[in-house]
């Protein structure tokens, strides 16, 4: 993609100009101009937060128990895992009010036209976590209305659709009111789950597979953060160029962190309520009746604010792929790949799948980021803004970006633990995933190196 391309008039178009302004957002992925930047960094506490509150992150946490840790090895693998990746999201997400663009779109400064690699694998991972959140939203609808998981799925994605289609202005209003639903709803969940289960559970397993099993956790917990890596500066694009990175960093971190550290350890409690029987598992734990009825209602509401984030961010992908698509009917297509997805989850062995589904999305995440922050830090010196419409980026460094990105991953694949995918490395250490760690170092290092030799290289020359 040239850089021409970020503002060709498909993907420009009609833009919020303000704080409450719910018009259709029909604007793509062309930078926002500087003088039509509103809204404060604290925003981005609501916008992060509330995504992670809902059933997908308790069914993580309530992994910890699947995987024989116990309450106290698995809380304290899933803090860990939640805080690394938290902290790579908040750093991207400066990024949005220092180009005025959305994630993918700025990586084409570092991987040029072969941005569309990333990008097709963005816009499939959206997919993929619109199955993932939608899964217990359907489940959710069905036993509250009594009617076939099929057609409560259509009713989540119709619902989320429609927001995705509004965009920007609408999904930060959506989770700046779902942030104290849902907050208030789970901790009476909490509390109902405190008075009437035995939450801390002891560890069932020991030695190796222990260890193995505390490494994997951590790293289930990291792929569910890092995962917002690809959507960071979306969300924060419309923000005034001047505005803290500190603030917009500490914003993003917080919101993201504290939500999935409150969900996650709601569902680690919560283990063996939840991890075959989730959303009958909460309107059991909540006593059935009317509070087990809302509770239902609070999780379908839960996974379409998650599932919007998806659909907007995969609105972008798709035109950073070159798809000449409206940003708002991009989105709607999203929601509706996610379908067929949704059904395969609900079909059998429900934890298994979705382990699989949750690390194969994003393993390829880690390299993205260290490729687009070297060449970033290389690109941004001495500068406070930059617009990728107007950035040149090197041939011979885009190929480097591809063919580094690619073998980031082939090396991170012995270290990969997946019913798919076992590694020869994974499966010697019991189980211990390190492979998103293995992609992230090794893209750092060998991409960094050659970004460094090259500008060497052409210092000399000139």
């Amino acid at each position: 993609m040239s850089s021409s391309a970020l503002t060709e008039p498909t993907f420009t178009g009609h833009r919020p100009s303000a704080a409450g302004d719910l018009s259709v957002e029909t604007h793509g992925i062309a930078p926002i101009p500087e003088d039509q930047r509103y809204g404060s960094p604290a925003r981005l506490f609501t916008v992060w937060f509330a995504p992670q509150v809902n059933m997908t992150g308790v069914f993580t946490g309530a992994l910890a128990i699947v995987l024989g840790l116990g309450f106290w090895l698995g809380l304290l693998a899933m803090v860990i895992g939640t805080v690394l990746g938290s902290l790579v999201v908040g750093y991207l997400s400066t990024w949005g009010p220092r180009t005025g663009t959305g994630q993918l779109p700025n990586s084409r400064m570092a991987f040029g036209g072969g941005v569309v690699l990333p990008a097709v694998l963005q816009w499939l991972g959206t997919i993929a976590w619109d199955a993932l959140v939608g899964l217990f939203g359907g489940q959710a609808l069905s036993l509250l209305l009594g009617i076939p998981f099929w057609l409560a799925v259509l009713v989540v994605l119709a619902v989320q659709g429609a927001a995705g289609f509004f965009g920007y202005e609408v999904i930060h209003r959506m989770q700046a009111v779902l942030t104290v639903v849902l907050f208030v709803t789970f901790v009476v969940f909490a509390v109902k789950l405190v008075g009437g289960h035995a939450i801390v559970t002891p560890a069932s397993i020991s030695g190796a597979d222990l260890a193995g099993a505390f490494v994997l956790e951590v790293t289930i917990a990291f792929s569910l953060a890092v995962s917002w890596a690809s959507y960071a500066a979306d969300f924060s694009r419309y923000l005034p160029a001047d505005s803290s990175r500190a603030r917009v960093f500490g914003f993003t971190f917080a919101g993201i962190v504290l939500a999935y550290i409150f969900i996650q350890g709601i569902g680690v409690a919560a283990g063996d309520v939840v991890s075959e029987q989730t959303a009958e598992g909460v309107r059991s734990v909540m006593g059935g009746g009317l509070l087990g009825g809302l509770a239902l209602l609070i999780i379908a509401l839960a996974s379409v604010g998650s599932g919007v984030m998806n659909d907007y961010s995969g609105s972008l992908a798709l035109q950073t792929i070159g798809v000449r698509v409206r940003r708002p009917v991009s989105a709607v297509i999203v929601a509706a790949l996610a379908y067929p997805l949704i059904l395969w989850l609900n079909g059998a062995d429900t934890a298994t799948r979705f382990q699989d589904v949750l690390l194969l999305v994003s393993y390829w995440i880690p390299a993205f980021v260290s490729i687009i922050v070297v060449d970033w830090l290389l690109r941004v010196r001495g500068r406070t803004t930059i617009n990728p419409a107007e950035e040149p980026t090197d041939r011979r460094d885009a190929v480097a970006a591809v063919i580094v990105f690619l073998l980031a991953y082939a090396a991170a694949i012995p270290f990969m633990h997946t019913s798919l995918i076992e590694g020869p490395i994974a499966k010697a250490w019991h189980g211990a995933d390190i492979a998103y760690f293995v992609n992230l170092v090794v893209a750092a290092v060998v991409y960094g190196c050659y970004r460094v030799v090259r500008g060497r290289t052409s210092a000399s020359v000139g």
